[in-house]
């Protein structure tokens, strides 16, 4: 672990282009990190942590792309690093690409997250359901309906998103998750969507950009690629059979996932 200008990071690999690993949440910092180790034969890999809360200001996009865009100049690569944003992450990618597309590389989408109204509501009723459902099967939890729907999509996401998980221990050096810093950064992007700015901003972005998407993340691939294509014409999708929300760690498709990702990389980088 070092810091490079207001992030802490850790890095991959030792040859080859570089690539920048966006982790979700917000404010999932260390999520990332099977990701870049899968990345890490072939591509010199770095893994940010986004800024936490507790500082003078509320959290805002604005200001982790402007994190973002520090670590990118300090790195001084050329040409530009590729970008791969999983969740959270992904739309941190595109934020940052709009803002200053001649320091972005290609960039990979891993499990989207949502740009518009009715893509946030599917995911928000597919969770709902898988949730109620799993309840009804065990009964002795029923109190967790109790829950506000906030709450209870908190408590069981790793459930309602993910498929078929591989085992990966905790490391003990990831932070705890910051709910504070989920909630003021995911608040601001919500603001910048309804003011318009994402995804219209987006057409800026001239760098190839490719989608990964599980078939069973509850996250709505093809109504999230639909709802970008408008802006963003380039964008190739791809998804996984019997795949959730972390392809990285995802027991059916971790093995087509690093392989399509890693050939489009090695393909469009340069």
């Amino acid at each position: 672990m070092e810091i490079l200008g207001n992030l802490k990071i850790r890095r991959y690999g030792s040859a080859g282009p570089m690539v920048i690993v966006l982790h979700g949440g917000p404010a999932a910092a260390g999520s990332a990190e099977q990701l870049a180790r899968g990345l890490a034969n072939g591509f010199r890999v770095i893994e940010p942590w986004q800024r936490g809360s507790g500082g003078d200001e509320r959290l805002s996009v604005a200001q982790h792309v402007a994190d973002l865009h520090e670590l990118v100049c300090l790195i001084g690569d050329a040409p530009p690093p590729a970008l791969v944003g999983e969740s959270w992450g992904a739309m941190l990618a595109l934020a940052y690409a709009a803002k200053h597309p001649d320091k972005t590389g290609p960039i990979v989408l891993v499990g989207c997250g949502t740009f518009d109204r009715t893509s946030r509501a599917c995911s928000v009723r597919l969770r709902e359901q898988r949730i109620a459902a799993y309840i009804a099967k065990n009964p002795e939890l029923v109190g967790d309906l109790n829950l506000s729907l906030g709450e209870r999509i908190m408590k069981w996401h790793e459930m309602t998103d993910n498929y078929d998980l591989l085992p990966v221990p905790p490391n003990p050096e990831n932070p705890p998750f910051d709910r504070q810093a989920f909630a003021e950064t995911w608040q601001d992007m919500l603001r910048c969507q309804e003011a318009r700015l994402y995804p219209e901003t987006f057409s800026n972005i001239h760098a190839p950009v490719l989608m990964l998407h599980g078939d069973y993340d509850p996250h709505p691939g093809k109504m999230i690629r639909d709802s970008l294509k408008p802006f963003l014409p380039q964008l190739e999708y791809r998804e996984f059979e019997n795949c959730g929300h972390k392809p990285a760690i995802e027991k059916h498709a971790r093995e087509a996932f690093f392989t399509t990702m890693r050939h489009w990389l090695a393909a469009h980088i340069g």
